[in-house]
């Protein structure tokens, strides 16, 4: 059986059903129109509180050249591998290849490297020497709670004092509380640049160089093969190079 309607209580219904239907879809919509948060423990030169490190806006471009907005932002480096993991935040950068999938496995490495990172020793005794990880055993070492490949490298490390950034670690070395601490080299210099810092000095040859890498939620698995390929473009037509120069011409300053 049907039923006449008139003219105006037809659009009405109509009118109304499309209301709905725009109501229902814009959560969804907006969800996805959200900048996904990326997270970093990063310090100068390599990240800055306004996105202005060499890797920040190397990840912002990056994700620019898909189409994705991002909002970046600074934590503890372990916070920042918890958060990404839980989904709390959308992704974490850089990290070393091959992080521990029992602890992170919600975590979905971008196969296309950020950047290098330089792994060093600072130390403030002139006796000290250390090129290697197996140099450091036994000894009083300030690290930054939450850096993988010292975990993976010291693992009976039960003279580590850890801290939750690299400017602690070098308040640690300035105040004698450890014999030497293990920093990523540019950071070390320019925080030993801005506190004044005397007496310090990098180890050399480094202990190791790594590439460095994007992790993203594995809600974005979608995204990774598309960010590799951002990533090797900008590698290739030299961007991610020019960005690195620049800001570290501009550290030198």
């Amino acid at each position: 059986m049907w039923h006449m309607v008139s003219k105006d209580t037809y659009c009405k219904r109509v009118l109304g059903t499309l209301v709905c239907l725009l109501l229902a879809a814009f959560p969804a919509h907006a969800a996805q129109a959200r900048p996904l948060v990326l997270n970093t423990d990063g310090a100068p030169p390599h990240s800055g509180p306004n996105g202005t490190g060499f890797e920040d806006r190397i990840v912002a471009e990056a994700f620019r050249r898909i189409g994705v907005e991002v909002k970046l932002i600074i934590l503890p480096s372990e916070r920042c591998l918890q958060n990404a993991n839980a989904g709390i935040d959308d992704g974490n950068y850089t990290r070393i290849a091959g992080l521990p999938l029992a602890q992170y496995p919600n975590l979905i490495m971008v196969p296309e490297p950020v950047s290098e990172l330089i792994f060093t020793v600072f130390t403030r005794s002139p006796d000290f020497n250390a090129t290697t990880w197996a140099d450091l055993q036994g000894r009083h070492v300030g690290v930054v709670n939450g850096w993988k490949i010292v975990e993976m490298n010291l693992r009976n490390g039960q003279h580590l004092q850890r801290v939750r950034d690299e400017e602690a670690t070098f308040a640690l070395l300035d105040k004698g509380r450890v014999e030497a601490i293990v920093g990523g080299l540019y950071t070390g210099r320019e925080i030993i640049r801005t506190h004044g810092y005397q007496g310090m000095r990098a180890l050399s040859p480094p202990l190791a160089t790594e590439p460095m890498y994007l992790y993203l939620n594995k809600r974005h698995a979608a995204l990774v093969p598309k960010l590799a390929e951002a990533l090797r473009s900008m590698r290739r037509d030299g961007t991610q190079q020019r960005i690195t120069k620049a800001v570290m011409d501009g550290a030198r300053q």
